[in-house]
């Protein structure tokens, strides 16, 4: 992920993304740079559901990366991504 990437969606994580979740395991990253690594009980913020079925994008800890349901208890219902286009 590139830097302009990871600052924007950092930026989003901290309006609270699309939802929260809580991790019911520790989960080490398999693949450096694209999962998600966090510790039992770590507050997760989702950031989209991605194409892979049961896989999210998620912001812990000052990094995003790909996470698991399975690994996950969400807080709630996610919201649904809101598209906007920005105009000058």
């Amino acid at each position: 992920m590139n830097a302009h990437d990871l600052a924007r969606w950092t930026r989003f994580a901290g309006k609270g993304g699309i939802g929260k979740c809580t991790a019911v395991v520790d989960c080490v990253a398999q693949e450096m740079g694209e999962d998600l690594m966090f510790l039992k009980d770590d507050e997760i913020t989702v950031l989209m559901q991605l194409p892979e079925e049961g896989f999210y994008l998620g912001h812990c800890e000052g990094v995003v990366g790909r996470f698991s349901a399975k690994d996950v208890r969400f807080h709630g219902k996610l919201k649904k991504p809101v598209m906007t286009k920005r105009t000058s």
